[in-house]
């Protein structure tokens, strides 16, 4: 089943349901099941995600900002409209450049 708090067939804007804060990355489920999801980033500039596994197969979105997303040790700039495949599994890392927002969609196999 489809957990969401949001209705279907509303219109929503999706650089104004999320917004970065001084305290810590924030975090925003669209929504999810037993096979993944769509969750929204707010970044401010300089804040980071430490190294961790991908809890599945990962499109990262960069709607607004610019991050730095380290696979394998590699670093990727993605700007806003730019996104990067990661596999189940694989260590990664974020850093943002400046405030950013991002969706992260998650697939499990």
């Amino acid at each position: 089943m489809l957990e969401t708090s949001y209705r279907f067939g509303e219109v929503n804007n999706l650089s104004t349901q999320i917004e970065p804060s001084d305290e810590k990355v924030q975090f925003k489920p669209v929504f999810n099941n037993a096979h993944g999801g769509v969750a929204l980033l707010g970044f401010k500039a300089g804040q980071k995600l430490d190294e961790h596994l991908s809890p599945a197969e990962l499109m990262v979105t960069v709607i607004e900002g610019e991050i730095v997303f380290t696979v394998i040790d590699k670093p990727h700039t993605i700007r806003a409209g730019e996104f990067l495949l990661v596999g189940e599994g694989v260590p990664h890392s974020v850093v943002a450049n400046a405030d950013s927002k991002v969706m992260l969609t998650k697939i499990k196999a």
